[in-house]
């Protein structure tokens, strides 16, 4: 098989992704790295709590802040190119991974097969996500891992991932051990002057990448740690009950490639010593499995980094079928994946959570155009939910911007609870003490809303008119403008 062919089909559908994937997935798409990176490159942006505190690594949104120093050095940093740079890097970075699984799963046809219909891979392998680079170095990782022979190549990229998302360290505790069993190397030898060394050396660079940008010296996966598991702090976000990665959560990202995986996963216990590499990649998937459960706050792309794990899996299994099934009934299996891949890949990318993409080009526009009578430039306000649409990365004007914050209160045993519980309570209340209406320069000049809330502040919104309204999933998003002195103003539909 032609390897160059395979690598620009991995490449084409990589970078497919990155024009047909329009939808809004999670937050620290865009504020855990454009964001950053932005502010990093020029000057202006908003950096969360977590950055304030230390709790993440600058390593990810420094290959983005190269990017737009490039950009920026050439005077290319259009809003446009803004966007779509970053999403082009990391579908570059996922093509690589994507070939590095197709060589680790034995050069067959079905892995080239699943690794580019994977609906939640189609989704998620072009977006600038802290897990889907953690997704891409995995996979690289375990293409290097010694299944078969020796080699500690794969810790290079293992390291990375760990210091990166420290959580990653579940994934490779039992894939080390079944090395450190099997390694011709004594144990002293890979730990001492293997493991020891690598991740001394990345994470030495990684600190000192840090400590220089925050100005003093910081261990990010310590205070990753510190907040996270010994404070508690993800369970403000939401939890789910304990088996919500096996209920939901796996079954999801893998979609109807569930099928093999399962049958697969039954064939392996069912014959566990015919399946040596399949039987290690499910004890590492159950052991990380059930160490995520015991985190009360639980989300999907938590265990993307679990998906190329599952898929060899459905490509050994299909493998193994298809040397004993005809031809039609090969073709009737794979019109029948591709469909189910094909459907939630265009829902999930085209339809769903649209609206904060389909949002960001007319805001840039007001921010580049828009001025009042007294010659101020716009002010916008998102009365919604935090962080429910990219900010500075994809307005690129250093206008004001404000929104509700949900950072999680630090102070609780004070009494006081967070600002968007505040606001949700009674947002009407809220808005009397937060929001000026003396002068009337003091009020933002555009709010940003969900449908559902205008009713709720019906009488604030009197002072504003509808000029943009555009669908988002089950709920709509409105602009309002701020009425001139004469009350003449635009709606458009």
């Amino acid at each position: 098989m032609n390897l160059l062919a395979v690598f620009l089909l991995l490449l084409g559908v990589r970078l497919a992704s990155v024009f047909l994937v329009q939808t809004y997935f999670v937050p620290d798409e865009y504020w855990q790295c454009l964001e950053v990176a932005h502010k990093l490159v020029f000057g202006y942006g908003y950096l969360t709590w977590e950055w304030i505190r230390g709790i993440r690594s600058y390593i990810y949104p420094l290959l983005f802040a190269g990017l737009y120093k490039a950009l920026a050095l050439f005077h290319l940093d259009t809003t446009t190119l803004l966007v779509l740079a970053p999403r082009i890097l990391q579908a570059l970075i996922s093509t690589f991974s994507d070939y590095r699984f197709f060589i680790w799963s034995g050069k067959k046809k079905w892995s080239i097969f699943l690794i580019t219909i994977s609906w939640f891979w189609f989704y998620t392998g072009s977006r600038t996500l802290s897990n889907t680079l953690e997704a891409s170095l995995t996979t690289i990782a375990l293409s290097y891992y010694p299944w078969i022979g020796e080699g500690t190549g794969y810790i290079w990229p293992a390291a990375i991932c760990c210091f990166l998302r420290p959580t990653a360290v579940i994934i490779w505790i039992p894939l080390f051990m079944y090395h450190l069993g099997n390694s011709k190397y004594s144990p002293y030898k890979l730990i001492f002057t293997k493991l020891v060394v690598i991740g001394a050396l990345v994470g030495a660079s990684c600190v000192a990448i840090d400590s220089y940008i925050h100005g003093k010296l910081l261990i990010t996966p310590y205070e990753f740690f510190k907040y996270n598991v010994l404070q508690g702090v993800g369970s403000f976000y939401g939890t789910h009950p304990w088996y919500w990665y096996y209920s939901t959560g796996l079954p999801m990202i893998l979609g109807i490639n569930f099928l093999p995986f399962l049958f697969g996963s039954i064939d392996t216990v069912r014959n566990y010593d015919a399946f040596p590499i399949r039987r290690k990649l499910l004890v590492t998937l159950m052991t990380s499995l059930t160490v995520y459960s015991f985190v009360e706050h639980k989300e999907i792309r938590f265990i993307l980094p679990l998906l190329p794990i599952c898929l060899f899996v459905c490509v050994d299994v299909l493998t193994r079928w298809s040397y004993k099934a005809s031809r039609y009934q090969i073709w009737i299996v794979a019109v029948i994946l591709l469909f189910g891949n094909i459907v939630p890949a265009y829902y999930s990318g085209q339809v769903h959570q649209r609206g904060p993409t389909d949002l960001m080009p007319k805001l840039q526009e007001i921010s580049k155009i828009y001025k009042d009578e007294g010659n101020n430039r716009a002010s916008i306000f998102f009365l919604m939910p935090c962080h429910s649409t990219p900010f500075y990365s994809h307005i690129h004007e250093n206008v004001t911007m404000k929104f509700i914050t949900c950072e999680p209160n630090f102070q609780l045993q004070y009494g006081e609870r967070p600002v968007d519980e505040q606001f949700y309570e009674a947002p009407n209340i809220w808005i009397k003490r937060h929001i000026p209406v003396h002068p009337k320069t003091a009020m933002p000049t555009h709010l940003v809303l969900f449908e559902s809330l205008s009713d709720k502040i019906s009488e604030f919104l009197e002072s504003y008119s509808l000029i943009h309204k555009i669908a988002h999933a089950e709920v709509s998003v409105h602009i309002v403008e701020k009425m001139s002195s004469n009350n003449i103003y635009i709606s458009v539909f």
